[in-house]
């Protein structure tokens, strides 16, 4: 068990660097999307250097940290099986099999922005970058209050957040069409 530390520690590094390439991909999106819509050179050169900018990212960086952090992830569980015994485990899997659907979600939005396609939008994509945030804050809170979490309180200050983020994407929608540069 002397091993246990460093097996949590390389967890927790490969979940902040997963969460930290999740973070970054769809606000290069973002930019991959308002590139396309300019015209030419600009669209070819933006959109060339944004591709090979998320493509570094989502392979280097992105995928690694998601495979080694579910590794270490199951070995911990594996070191201590009494953890599938308690209800917070439960509902923390279950956040990180939400991680993991967002996760695929973006990896097809990925593949599909390096061929071109954009099916959303600038906004659209805003708002899906602050689906890894709500997980990453639900999965913290779980984490340390464990068992003494109030669900209700839990649920609700969630929602408050996704409103919280959801009012800022507005603001900020508001500040950029006043003023393009911001």
């Amino acid at each position: 068990m002397d091993y246990y530390n460093y097996i949590k520690s390389l967890h927790l590094i490969f979940v902040i660097t997963w969460f930290a390439g999740l973070f970054y991909i769809p606000r290069l999106f973002v930019y991959q999307i308002e590139a396309f819509h300019k015209p030419s050179p600009e669209k070819e050169i933006l959109g060339t250097q944004l591709k090979l900018m998320a493509k570094r990212l989502w392979f280097i960086i992105t995928w690694p940290s998601a495979i080694l952090a579910i590794i270490f992830a199951v070995w911990l569980l594996i070191i201590m099986p009494q953890w599938l015994q308690q209800g917070w485990m439960h509902v923390k899997l279950l956040f990180v099999l939400l991680l993991i659907v967002y996760h695929l979600k973006t990896h097809q939005i990925f593949k599909q922005l390096q061929r071109d396609e954009v099916k959303y939008t600038s906004r659209f994509m805003r708002i899906w970058n602050e689906g890894a945030t709500i997980i990453l804050f639900s999965v913290v809170f779980l984490v340390i209050l464990k068992n003494s979490l109030n669900w209700i309180f839990g649920v609700a200050g969630i929602f408050v957040l996704a409103i919280l983020l959801m009012l800022g994407i507005k603001i900020y929608k508001r500040i950029r069409d006043k003023n393009p540069e911001a």
